[in-house]
């Protein structure tokens, strides 16, 4: 697909018009990047953080004083037209192929605070999640992130989180849905001896992913142009009027791309400025559309106990050299032994088909959808699902109910 100039996000006159007084009344100057960046009354709201670990950089500044109520972030999405589900996800925006466009041509943002937080602290909290999960927190360092694996001693698939190294802790974030099972998993291998305490930090913070050809721009144009170019994982502390926010390479959907995590009480100001900056507003439902087409696997779906994490293909989380964990043994007969039996693969169908539905090859049961995409991209409705390793895989046709299709392979864990 050629790549073309995607606008910034075209809010309407009456949204405008309280975007401005809003940002007026807190005492700022509306921000542009013509004027960018900009300092008033030695107040910063984008400044590296004195307490940031990496390598020192010099402080960026977009000014507002504290913010009003009506910074409320829910409340401006509401303004913006946003439709909310029952657990108060924001589902769409109303402008979802401008989104999509903007996720691979420009700059989108979501708002993710439905992903779970999780803190882990305490003196023995790395060598804790060394041994919980698949990937090798020993080896990592303060401002380090990895992705990581929490599995059953069968291997069998529970979640796949994201890490953050902090100085005093660690941060995961964790599937929507699977927090507080998590929670409890954690907690029940807590032992007495263990310096390890687990809080749920969800409801004090929010979380939004940026994601696009255009996010280092943004970056850039925000002032934290330290970040562009870093490995993934890495994230780098910065204050908002007073409050920390912590910005990480990788968007939970690719390596590129950017996530933000932040005070609640800065999330509004944060969000009208990101738009503000170009970056277009994109649903729940667009980012599901884009989880299937990059093909990361969720619970409930690719993650379930019918499944091995190497069947999931979820290599790049594994350290096959590190000691004992939980299904580690597992993992490496599966290895030695080379006993994975099948494996997740993408699939291009002609039309919408139900997860749990059933994958045909010549006339052969070969497989299971596990979810699919409701919109299609170039005629296509992008699927997901485990086939049989002996029924071939690239390319391979298939039939799921009335609908046709072929296999392909997808970037799990953004390989």
């Amino acid at each position: 697909m050629e790549a073309r100039a995607v606008p910034p996000y075209q809010y309407s006159s009456t949204v405008l018009a309280k975007i401005s007084h809003r940002i007026s009344r807190a005492g700022a100057r509306t921000p542009s990047c013509s004027s960018f960046p900009i300092s008033r009354y030695g107040t910063t709201i984008f400044s590296k953080s004195r307490s940031s670990s990496p390598s020192s950089f010099p402080a960026a500044s977009l000014d507002f004083a504290s913010p009003p109520v009506d910074f409320d972030l829910h409340s401006l999405m509401q303004e913006m037209g946003a439709v909310f589900s029952q657990d108060g996800v924001v589902e769409s925006f109303g402008n979802d192929e401008e989104a999509l466009e903007a996720a691979t041509n420009g700059v989108s943002v979501t708002e993710m605070s439905h992903v779970g937080r999780l803190r882990v602290s305490g003196d023995d909290r790395i060598r804790f999640l060394h041994n919980q999960s698949t990937a090798d927190f020993q080896s990592l360092s303060e401002g380090q992130g990895c992705d990581t694996v929490f599995v059953t001693p069968t291997a069998r698939t529970i979640d796949l989180a994201t890490a953050w190294i902090m100085k005093r802790a660690v941060i995961l974030f964790i599937s929507p849905d699977m927090r507080q099972s998590i929670f409890k998993l954690l907690n029940k291998y807590i032992f007495f001896a263990d310096k390890v305490e687990i809080e749920d930090i969800t409801e004090k913070t929010f979380f939004f992913t940026i994601m696009g050809r255009k996010s280092d721009q943004l970056m850039e144009q925000l002032n934290m142009k330290d970040i562009v170019g870093k490995p993934y994982g890495t994230h780098l502390h910065y204050s908002i009027e007073g409050t920390p926010v912590t910005v990480g390479v990788g968007n939970l959907l690719s390596k590129s791309g950017y996530s933000l995590m932040l005070s609640t009480d800065t999330a509004g100001l944060v969000w009208e400025t990101l738009l503000k900056f170009g970056a277009v507003p994109m649903g729940a439902d667009c980012w599901e559309h884009l989880r299937i087409q990059k093909g990361r696997p969720a619970p409930g779906k690719e993650l379930t106990d019918e499944f091995n994490v190497l069947e999931a293909g979820l290599w790049d989380t594994i350290s096959l050299s590190k000691g004992c964990y939980i299904g580690q043994e597992t993992v490496a007969r599966l290895v030695t032994y080379q006993g994975v039996k099948q494996h997740l693969w993408g699939l291009a169908l002609k039309g919408p088909v139900d997860p749990g539905s059933i994958i045909f090859s010549d006339g052969e049961k070969v497989g299971k959808v596990t979810s699919c995409s409701s919109r299609a991209e170039n005629g296509d409705f992008f699927g997901l699902g485990y086939i049989r390793k002996k029924a071939g895989g690239q390319g391979l046709e298939v039939h799921v109910g009335e609908q046709s299709g072929v296999c392909h392979q997808i970037k799990v864990v953004y390989k």
